[in-house]
């Protein structure tokens, strides 16, 4: 197995950030985390942003550790008005926001004939119209201010090779692609960038607990391994790394794409979590 970079944060001055604001997602944990984390550390004040509280504080408490200001604020994406109140009390709290990262989103494996119509509206509605929910409310105040990024985190099973074991998420995801490219067509000339970033397989918890737990086959953790032409799983820090470029001054000219970052994963043979059956039943 490869291994990954000691430090791909190294690369960004300590006060890139500094006096900016920036607005994370499923900010409490995982990836979220890393990424309020890698803006807290280059001066950036944080607001964190999750469904479940008990994620919050915790959290919270170790960026004002670290020397940030940081806002917690218990929001359900899906929700207009609570995403409305995020953003007010951002603005009361900072004054401004320059950053939205859309991480927060969920799903779970499986067939297209076991997913209830339930739990289709249910991912759909999270990923989607929560990102959407998000961008509609914190873009017109980043057009109004002639400045801001965008960066909504989907994944690899985005685009045109469908999403074998996640239709639900795929269709949600993939929309989230084309709403990026249109709202960057709109707001690029306001000083808006808006981009996607699709990552491959992380190292983080949820990949083992919500992710290879439902895998039918033994270890799928070596299966998974020996399917990314790297050899390794990604890293929580090098999906900072990307989100944090894509927020600085270098990066101004890059709108309306999407970034993989897979170690060529999207190039290889994807190993189905669950096997489609012989039959429909």
């Amino acid at each position: 197995m490869s291994e990954a970079p000691a430090d791909p944060l190294g690369i960004f001055r300590s006060d890139l950030f500094a006096g900016r604001t920036a607005v994370v997602t499923g900010g409490g944990t995982g990836l979220g985390f890393a990424i309020a984390r890698a803006f807290a550390a280059r001066g950036a004040n944080l607001v964190i942003a999750s469904r479940n509280s008990e994620h919050l504080d915790p959290a919270r408490e170790k960026l004002e550790q670290a020397g940030a200001e940081c806002l917690a604020v218990e929001t359900n994406i899906r929700e207009a008005d609570q995403v409305e109140n995020l953003l007010e009390r951002s603005i009361e709290r900072f004054g401004r926001v320059d950053y939205l990262i859309n991480n927060a989103g969920g799903q779970f494996p499986a067939r297209p004939g076991d997913i209830s119509d339930r739990g289709w509206r249910s991912v759909v509605d999270l990923n989607l119209n929560g990102t959407w929910n998000m961008c509609s409310r914190f873009g017109p105040h980043m057009v109004e201010r002639k400045s801001g990024s965008i960066v909504n985190i989907v994944h690899i099973y985005s685009y045109d090779r469908g999403a074998p074991d996640w239709v639900h998420s795929g269709a949600a995801r993939a929309g989230v692609v084309n709403m990026t490219k249109t709202l960057a067509y709109h707001w690029a000339r306001h000083g808006v960038t808006v981009n996607a970033l699709a990552p491959g397989m992380i190292d983080t918890t949820a990949i083992y607990e919500k992710e290879f737990a439902y895998a039918e086959a033994d270890d799928y953790t070596q299966i998974a391994l020996g399917d990314i032409p790297a050899r390794r799983f990604g890293t929580p820090d090098e999906v900072a790394a990307i989100t944090l470029f894509l927020c600085s001054a270098a990066a101004r000219f890059i709108n309306g794409t999407s970034v993989v970052a897979d170690g060529a994963s999207y190039m290889a043979t994807w190993t189905d979590f669950l096997p489609p059956r012989d039959s429909v039943q």
